[in-house]
This record gives C-alpha cells, structure tokens and sequence, in this order.
C-alpha cells in the first residue's frame, strides 16, 4: 500500500512539473526547433568568375555537382558582391551590411565593436551555426560561429585545407543548422585537382582575356581547381542526403568575387564583383529555373530571415549608418527566390580599397554604382597607378601589355593599372566595359544621375572617400606592417642612387 501511495505521489509531482513546464514561456529558440525550419547550407567557392562553371555558360570546365545544383534550383543571373576581396565579402554577406558602414573595408579587416551578423539571428531562432574552412571576418564577439577548423590559405600541401567528414554530425544532428563551408579553391596558388583533364590548345577563351599560352596554361590550373571545388560541394550535398536532410534543406553555392586575373578581383568591374548564386529548396524553388532580379551579397541574410519565418525588417544589426536606422543595408529577395518576382534592386553599389592589399598602391579607392543597363565608376585618386599582385608579381598582366592584338585591345590593358576619374560603361552593348563612355555629351544625364546616386549612397554609408581609404590600415586585424608598392618604388629609386 506504502508503495503504491508513493507511485501516486511522484506521478503527480512529475505531472506537476510536466505542466509547469508546458506553461513556461518558450523561447524563439525552441519554437523554431519546434517547427522544423528549414536547415541552411552555403557553400563558397574562393575567387572565382561567376561564369566559369557549366551553369553560366563556360563549356570548358567540368562542374558537374553545380550543374546538379542548378537543374534542382534557381540561378541567379545578377547577384553581386560589393567588394572583390576575401574578407569585405564574406562579411557583408554575413551581417548584411556595406563595408565601409560595418567597418570591413579594406581587405583582411573585421567589423566595428557592437556590429551583429548572423550568427546572431539564427541562434537566437534554434540553430546551429557552423563554419569550416577559411575564416577572414572578427571580431569573435561579432561573429560567435562554431568553427570545426580549417586552413585561411591553401598551400597545397599536406592533405586537404579542410576536413569536410566534420560536417557529418553537424549535419546529422536534431538541431536545425546553418552551415558554411569555406574551403580555399580556385584561390590562388592553383595547385588543386586534375589539371591534365585539360587541354590548354582546346580552350575557348573569353574576350575578357589576351589570348597566350600563358594565359592558356593558367587556365588549366584554375579549371582543374574549379573542378576540385565542385567535389566537395558534391560530398557537401550527399552529406545532407544521406542524413535524410535534402527536403527540409536550403542548399546554396556562390562564387565570391571574380579569379585573381586583370580586371577581375580587387575592381568594380563586373568581372570582379558579379558572382554566381545558385540555391535549391525543394518543394518551395521551381528547378531549372533563373532569374534576372539584381541582388547583392547584403541581400542574403535578410532574406534567408525571412525564408524561416523571421521578419527582417524588425532587426537590429547593433551599429547605424550615417542617417541613424539600425536596419539592414540589405533586403529580402524571398519573392525571387521562390520564383515569384524578376525585380529586386534597383541599383547596386561597388567599394574597392586597395590600401593594405599584398602589393597594394598607396590609396586607390574606387566606387560604383550599378543600374541594369549602366554601369559608373569612380577613381577618387586616379592620378596614381593601381597596384596589386596582378600588376607586381603574377606574370600574366605583363604578357598581355606584349601580346595584344591592336591599339584599341592595348589601350583597353593599359587601363587595368591607369584609369581616368570617371567611367561609365552601357553593359548591354559592352558587358565586359572595354569602351568608356563619359566623355560622350548624350551621355551626360545618365553619368549625372548615377554619379548623384553613388554620392547619395557614400553618404548613407558614411564613407569619406579618400578619408575613409587612408584609414584602412586602422581597420585590418592583427598586426601588419604593410608597405604599399609605391613606398618599394620609392625605397628603391633613393637606394639606386645611394
């Protein structure tokens, strides 16, 4: 009878407590646990040109698991970065802001004290929010990211840059996720993957590029990168397959900004800022399908806010711009993504600073602003020369000045490392901006409303111009003692007369 009486007893504190329980208040955490929200992965190729995959038309290179990803998902067709650089890219994708409003300008550089980023959001809504691979954004109080470990460059050399099999239990788990995989490729040093798959005498080459042997011979070394890449986006993919978590997934690839190349990464120009978007949502995304709507990096968070029920327009990003909001730079495309809407943006916006990169001028800042048929750009101190690994190191941009196939082509290389204040560019006509339009007179209203559009977009960012690239060096993380190429020149002309 004791024992009986005692049963009774602590099942009813068990109910009680039970009860309680269920009465609690539930956090937005549990909820959306509760909920089955969607799991998040996004995958990043590392400087690579938005076209060179089978998706955006190169027939060259081998991307077989992007293509996969395509045929099940939507690509979009005018998503860019704001930045051609590792680290301003990465996070303005993740906290959904412009670089010079979050601080992360210049390459190598975190964002201001306070700023929030995703990791933010997403745990305070259940998930789990891992990254592995390359890092390139801090502070760590900003970014609180679980992180399973991996190179920030990639020699080559002793195994692989990351281990992926530690995505498993991630993936594996109860928890919703959202997970980064930021392996290094096709980054330079190209040293990845099959190279012998291509034929350098077979490749078409693009009219962004001098035809060469050497340029030939690089591009086998990038494809076979590219080609290596898209083996682990396909173990990435299966990952989530096998853990019976493909439905109820988010899988996103991009590119980043464009390959290490003249005219490509560290510019404004399309070739350095457009990148590749390819995501696949089944039972929600229509497969094979495209879309034309300009979108920006800054976009993605917001909207994949939105796509888990989180509305972003409420969201504090811990810092304002220069008109005092809290929000977003970026806004939800959801309606795009789901294939409901073409349009989004109106215009995009580019920031280059040089200043701090690896044989990097002295300041070069560059702007731009982007509508659908025009593009403007600024040089605030085009009286310099634009220096970088390109025009310093690589061969490459010196066998193009030797190897062109005319005047016009010459005068187009030349422009690379010495341009004019202002450029203004219709990409229809000429997508890949070889013939500058400002000095033509019908142009003028169009240069002057672009031209009011950046100015009003560099105040909203807060960003000074020539001011806020010589305070670049300020912004980078860690210690650094960078010369800019124009103090070598200098050391070296005084050293040759000593």
């Amino acid at each position: 009878m004791i024992k009986y009486v005692l049963r009774v007893v602590v099942w009813g504190l068990c109910s009680f407590v039970f009860m309680l329980s269920a009465c609690k208040p539930k956090t937005d955490g549990e909820l959306y646990q509760n909920k089955m929200k969607p799991n998040i992965v996004l995958f990043l190729g590392d400087d690579m040109t938005f076209s060179d995959c089978s998706p955006y038309g190169n027939r060259d290179v081998y991307t077989p698991h992007i293509q996969k990803l395509a045929n099940e998902g939507i690509c979009f067709d005018n998503m860019f970065t704001s930045t051609a650089m590792c680290a301003p890219t990465r996070q303005q994708l993740m906290t959904g802001l412009y670089p010079a409003r979050s601080g992360a300008f210049p390459n190598h550089s975190g964002v201001y004290d306070g700023v929030k980023s995703f990791a933010h959001y997403f745990k305070d809504l259940g998930y789990r929010v891992v990254l592995i691979g390359k890092q390139h954004y801090g502070p760590d109080e900003s970014f609180p990211i679980e992180y399973l470990g991996g190179r920030q460059h990639d020699s080559g050399e002793n195994g692989a840059d990351i281990q992926l099999e530690k995505v498993e239990p991630i993936v594996n788990s109860n928890q919703p996720f959202f997970l980064i995989i930021a392996q290094n490729q096709p980054h330079t040093p190209w040293n990845r993957g099959d190279k012998s798959r291509y034929n350098p005498d077979k490749l078409t080459i693009p009219e962004y590029m001098i035809d060469h042997s050497e340029t030939r011979e690089g591009l086998t070394q990038y494809y076979a990168e590219i080609t290596y890449m898209d083996s682990l986006l396909g173990k990435t993919l299966d990952y989530v397959k096998q853990a019976g978590k493909e439905e109820n997934t988010i899988s996103i690839f991009t590119s980043e900004q464009g390959y290490s190349y003249p005219f490509g990464k560290w510019t404004c120009y399309d070739m350095g800022l457009k990148t590749a978007f390819i995501a696949k949502w089944p039972k929600h995304i229509k497969p094979a399908t495209r879309n034309g709507a300009a979108t920006q990096y800054v976009d993605i968070i917001p909207t994949l806010l939105e796509a888990v029920g989180k509305n972003p327009d409420k969201i504090n990003t811990g810092i304002t711009d220069a008109n005092g909001k809290t929000e977003f730079d970026g806004k939800s495309f959801l309606s795009a993504l789901l294939g409901k809407s073409n349009d989004h943006r109106k215009y995009t916006y580019g920031i280059q600073t040089t200043r701090g990169i690896y044989n990097g001028s002295e300041a070069y800042p560059v702007r731009s602003v982007r509508s659908k048929k025009y593009l403007y750009i600024r040089n605030l101190k085009y009286e310099a020369n634009f220096y970088n690994m390109v025009t310093v190191k690589y061969k490459i941009y010196k066998t193009w000045l030797a190897n062109t196939a005319s005047e016009e082509e010459l005068d187009w290389v030349k422009k690379y490392k010495k341009r004019p204040f202002e450029e203004l560019y219709d990409i229809e006509k000429d997508p890949y901006q070889k013939h500058n339009l400002i000095g033509d007179p019908e142009m003028t209203s169009v240069k002057e409303k672009l031209s009011d559009e950046l100015d009003n977009w560099m105040k909203q960012q807060g960003d000074k111009g020539l001011a806020t690239e010589m305070d670049a060096l300020n912004r980078q993380m860690g210690e650094r003692n960078w010369k800019s190429h124009d103090q070598v020149l200098k050391e070296k002309k005084i050293k040759d007369k000593t």
